[in-house]
């Protein structure tokens, strides 16, 4: 694979992350008053979220949605996983930034861009921030039913998400993009952030580091500060072998798409993903870093796409 294939990007918080700043925590504490209950000294004696309880956590997220993006009902079963959203939101700030790379420096932006979502998840929380930030169109595909259902209400209880995100179940769990996408459909952009532990105790493990660094000191019981079911969080082969069955079936789909991605947490998976991909013949590939507090994960992209392919793409969809 030749170094103009794999081109790298500043390690940064997005500058367009509305949450890059500290919390406005007066102000989510006025949206949701139950926070103020866990709001407590960090280390540095600054008032902070206690991140290590997962009610807090969810507490802070409907906080910002609301304040920061306009989203005033949004719930889901306390099972499932609770998202991060300055995390989530860089995912598709640095996409944005891709897709205008791709674009001749302009960003796409409005209904003629389509997104394709992998595990929306209960929360929804992808389509809700590509719709409110970029007015993206986007699918969200999910194995799990009652994820479907819990997205599929909180579209309906806001007005600016209506008829902006489709929802689609993958009855296949062996399957990603087969079973989804249809000959017809033509995505600028799929997305997925993957199950990355391969066993419940490797979940359990990852849990307990995170807490502990949290709360600056060992627990014996722990909460996933995050929540997440089983699904959300495990698959067989972790998210190695999860990220490889998604890049050899994105091959299938090579003309449906501009850019396939994928969040990958493990650097150390870094080498068999450059490998599959090479093989695969991609033509384009994108490694972008992200940071979220002491966090480091990346993005990885790719296309089918070629030069010929690409203008017909920009000229048919982005003009």
């Amino acid at each position: 694979m030749s170094p103009e294939k794999n081109t790298q990007e500043k390690t940064r918080l997005h500058p367009r992350n509305k949450n890059r700043d500290r919390y406005d925590l007066s102000a989510l504490i006025k949206i949701e008053p139950e926070l103020k209950n866990f709001i407590k000294p960090n280390k540095f004696g600054e008032d902070s979220v206690e991140f290590s309880d997962s009610k807090a956590v969810k507490l802070l997220n409907k906080g910002l949605l609301n304040h920061y993006y306009g989203i005033k009902n949004w719930d889901f079963p306390d099972g499932n996983l609770c998202p991060a959203i300055p995390g989530r939101a860089d995912y598709l700030h640095f996409a944005a930034d891709m897709l205008a790379q791709s674009n001749f420096g302009a960003l796409p932006a409005g209904k003629q861009i389509n997104v394709l979502d992998i595990g929306i998840g209960a929360s929804c929380i992808y389509p809700i921030i590509g719709v409110t930030e970029y007015d993206w169109n986007f699918v969200g595909s999910d194995i799990d039913e009652n994820s479907i259902s819990s997205a599929k209400k909180i579209i309906e209880s806001n007005d600016n998400l209506k008829n902006k995100i489709e929802l689609r179940w993958q009855e296949n769990k062996n399957s990603i993009f087969s079973g989804i996408i249809n000959g017809e459909d033509r995505f600028d952009l799929t997305i997925c952030n993957p199950p990355f532990h391969a066993t419940p105790e490797e979940a359990e493990k990852g849990s307990r580091r995170k807490v502990t660094n949290l709360r600056g000191k060992k627990t014996k019981t722990i909460e996933l500060n995050f929540a997440g079911i089983s699904n959300e969080l495990i698959c067989d082969g972790g998210e190695s072998a999860f990220i490889g069955k998604m890049m050899t079936e994105s091959a299938k789909f090579a003309q449906n798409c501009y850019w396939f991605s994928t969040l990958v947490s493990k650097k150390s998976n870094l080498k068999s993903i450059y490998k599959t991909l090479n093989d695969l013949e991609v033509t384009q590939l994108k490694t972008i870093p992200l940071t979220t507090g002491n966090k480091s994960s990346r993005i990885i992209a790719w296309s089918f796409l070629s030069k010929g392919d690409q203008l017909k793409w920009r000229n048919s969809k982005w003009k």
